[in-house]
């Protein structure tokens, strides 16, 4: 990203929140010359009005004053709205002088904005944090590499809203998730930018495993409850990203490793696996689904809600709030306590049933 020096407090701030260098110093001179032009406008404006500028020393009206300002520096010369004194006539060759510089140079700012696409990619941009700031429940991808751009992918294909952070804006070509551009090792408003107070779930996948652990502090110090899944490249960093805040520390060569070895050993189970975690065209999903805290059907047995009858959800594995271990076919006397998770085999609907039956929406049975 190229280096702009001399920005001020608030170009620095646009650029710390994604907005990328290159179109960002465009529109900043386009906003300098803006001014400029509104500077001599309403300067020439105000000596026609003001100043003795006629020979029968008639005042020109705003209205007058801003016409004649216009159709001198913008070279028109329709006519003269008064016929002018010598001061008058001294006055317009100097507001000639200094406007028609101005105008051109504005022009030629706004037609480059326009042919170059900056002014495109502004509006582009303002659309797109203003898409940001709606989103509450989202998940935040920082790193748009191999590994991030296929989260992505994976998580925007089961209808989730996704924010994507990278430092590289080249990584963005043809992308269509909203996303800011910014190093999130170097200033937390990034962060702050993308929603974190607001997000679901952060996924860290940085270029190296120390950027990730700093990420993890830092989104750990802005969001204590924040679900927070980082990559690590080796088996200690793993551990260090726990430490550091991490709610899971995920080694992608470990897991493709593992499965390769799977599908070699077990190719069918592997398949089948891989088809009801990942395919989004068959119906059926393996599901992870948490009881409220307050919810009705808290303090209940299986049996007792009759899960599998009422919803069709297959409980597969149960894990109590605060505990690391699962119980793995729990039997229908176990207890279902607010705050724990159900891990469940069924239909989209039928997962959508018990997320019903849990939050009270549905009338458990007696």
């Amino acid at each position: 990203m190229r280096t702009i020096v001399g920005l001020d407090q608030r170009s620095r701030r646009r650029r710390r929140v994604g907005h990328p260098a290159p179109y960002a110093a465009s529109l900043r001179r386009m906003e300098v010359a803006l001014v400029g032009l509104a500077g001599v406008i309403g300067l020439g404006s105000l000596g026609y009005m003001v100043l003795p500028v006629t020979e029968d020393h008639t005042r020109f009206g705003p209205l007058d004053a801003l016409y004649q300002t216009v159709t001198t520096v913008s070279t028109v010369g329709f006519r003269e709205v008064h016929p002018l004194s010598h001061v008058g006539q001294i006055f317009t060759v100097g507001l000639i002088i200094l406007g028609a510089g101005t105008v051109l140079s504005s022009l030629g700012l706004l037609v480059e904005a326009v042919t170059e696409g900056h002014l495109r990619q502004h509006l582009e941009r303002r659309r797109m944090d203003t898409e940001i700031e709606a989103l509450s429940g989202h998940v935040i991808v920082c790193g748009y590499g191999r590994v991030g751009r296929s989260a992505t992918e994976q998580l925007v294909a089961t209808g989730n809203d996704v924010v994507v952070i990278d430092r590289d804006p080249a990584r963005f070509e043809g992308c269509e998730v909203p996303h800011l551009v910014g190093n999130v090792t170097e200033d937390d408003e990034i962060l702050r930018a993308a929603g974190i107070e607001r997000a679901r779930a952060l996924v860290g996948s940085l270029d190296s495993d120390a950027e990730t652990v700093y990420l993890v502090l830092s989104a750990r110090a802005l969001a204590p409850d924040l679900i927070i899944v980082a990559r690590a490249r080796t088996t200690d960093s793993k551990a260090k990203m726990v430490l550091a805040g991490a709610t899971r520390a995920v080694n992608p060569q470990l897991i493709g490793g593992r499965r390769l070895a799977a599908f070699a050993l077990q190719p069918d189970v592997a398949e089948f696996l891989d088809v009801v975690v990942h395919d989004q065209e068959l119906d059926f999903r393996i599901q992870q689904v948490e009881v409220p805290a307050d919810s009705p059907v808290g303090g209940r047995t299986l049996a007792d809600l009759d899960v599998l009858t009422r919803t069709g959800v297959q409980i597969l594995a149960m894990r109590a709030k605060g505990t690391t271990g699962f119980t793995f076919r729990p039997a229908a006397s176990s207890v279902v306590q607010p705050g724990c998770v159900l891990i469940g085999f069924g239909t989209t609907d039928s997962m959508n049933q018990l997320v019903a039956l849990t939050a009270g929406e549905m009338t458990a049975s007696t």
